[in-house]
């Protein structure tokens, strides 16, 4: 818990930010809260492909701590050199292709416009957004996850500010619009990252950050453990475009319903993946210490302390899903069509505990090769299609998918304890 509340409380910082971002776009009107929303969602997945690098560097980082190695940051500079090589001509890709990339999403003109000027303004930070992944994986790997916290929070309350400046042109800034929320989230994050650095040059510079280049192999290795998360990050995204395409050919009430429920889980869970996440720097040490038994037996404690925590967070959505549904939904008709999914959703989230902090735990080891093929082959290839089958071919709706899923949260839970059991993963890197 010392690991991972930090972890837990600077991502609820986040979803609390993305809540102010909506709340203050939202008073321009339907048609910029709209823009705001794909451009986010656009900049989401292209953000998935740099992902890997924080898992990357934390589950070395990890190993070298535990082996006690002269030069634990070795990893930290494959991944900024990786952040670099990779960030910056795939920002310029972006920028350039923004209207293409847009137009995926939506055709509506006016929000069409508006998404791609939000994008490319947060584009310009992925560069920025990579290094700061590799300084958290880093700082993760060492254990130190308070600092994580304090960055991130001091962020988020600079980033609120500067948006609110920038959207409505107060303290003699240009009024931007929607626009400005996007300037303020890339300006915000560069000086995250200039805290960042200042802090792993005071603090790491004696564990060899920035004092040599990083080897061929130190980078092929880096790339060998982000890849896999970047990509299943990717398509795991891309898989809840699926599912709420798949809620828009039932009925517009299933995508409203949908979207509130698979946000309220993505929510809940945050307790679940700060748990693996500190799970990951547990695991690594100990493997780097080559005590493979203390390593299984960090999983197994992780996931005690999540599946506690989860139950807890459950209960309000199983005892009383229509007060939870009344906070969103005034209609009687959509509060009755989201109950029995809302209640579904409270055991899924305790159900996908086990899948939430092995995962996390098996990349500790270096195994990401293998949480992505599980993770996507069970999303993509079971539950993706058995959901579109039961939901759309025979009609069961919103009810039949969130049954599906239920089903699919717990089978992936009991792969990833049959794999973790085996420990076929328990060897350093």
């Amino acid at each position: 818990m010392r690991l991972a509340l930090p972890i837990m409380l600077g991502m609820l910082s986040q979803s609390v930010l993305n809540l102010i971002d909506a709340a203050l776009v939202g008073s321009l009107g339907e048609v910029a809260l709209a823009g705001v929303g794909i451009g986010g969602y656009a900049m989401f997945m292209i953000t998935a492909l740099v992902s890997g690098l924080s898992s990357g560097v934390q589950a070395q980082t990890a190993q070298r701590t535990g082996a006690q190695c002269a030069t634990p940051a070795q990893p930290l500079n494959a991944g900024l050199l990786i952040a670099l090589g990779v960030g910056l001509p795939l920002t310029l890709m972006a920028w350039w292709q923004a209207p293409f990339l847009i137009r995926l999403m939506t055709q509506t003109t006016d929000v069409h416009s508006v998404a791609v000027d939000y994008f490319r303004w947060r584009v310009v930070s992925l560069s920025a957004i990579a290094m700061t992944l590799c300084f958290r994986g880093y700082w993760n790997g060492r254990q130190y996850t308070s600092l994580y916290l304090r960055i991130i929070v001091s962020v988020h309350v600079l980033n609120v500010f500067i948006s609110i400046g920038l959207i409505f042109g107060y303290a003699g800034l240009p009024q931007m619009g929607a626009s400005g929320a996007g300037a303020g989230t890339t300006l915000s994050i560069f000086i995250g990252l200039v805290a960042w650095l200042l802090v792993s040059v005071k603090g790491a510079c004696q564990q060899g950050f920035l004092q040599h280049l990083p080897s061929s192999q130190q980078i092929r290795q880096t790339l060998v453990l982000a890849f896999p998360h970047s990509f299943q990050q990717l398509w795991f995204a891309a898989g809840y475009a699926v599912l709420i395409w798949m809620l828009s050919q039932i009925d517009t009430a299933s995508v409203a319903v949908g979207h509130v429920l698979i946000n309220l889980s993505l929510l809940m869970i945050l307790p679940g993946v700060g748990l693996g996440i500190a799970a990951m720097s547990l695991v690594g040490d100990a493997l780097g210490r080559e005590a493979r038994q203390e390593a299984h037996r960090w999983g197994w404690d992780a996931l005690g302390v999540a599946w506690r925590l989860l139950a807890l967070l459950a209960l309000p959505m199983l005892l009383f899903p229509s007060t939870l549904l009344g906070l969103f939904f005034h209609q009687e008709a959509l509060i009755a069509l989201g109950r029995l999914p809302l209640q579904l959703t409270g055991a899924m989230i305790v159900l996908d505990a086990a899948a939430l902090v092995l995962a996390q735990a098996l990349m500790g080891a270096g195994a990401q090769r293998t949480v992505m093929m599980l993770t996507l082959s069970m999303q993509w290839l079971l539950f993706l299609p058995l959901a579109w089958w039961v939901g759309v071919v025979h009609e069961y709706g919103l009810t039949g998918i969130w049954l599906v899923q239920l089903m699919y949260r717990l089978l992936n839970s009991l792969a990833f304890v049959w794999v973790w059991q085996r420990r076929r993963w328990a060897s350093p890197l």
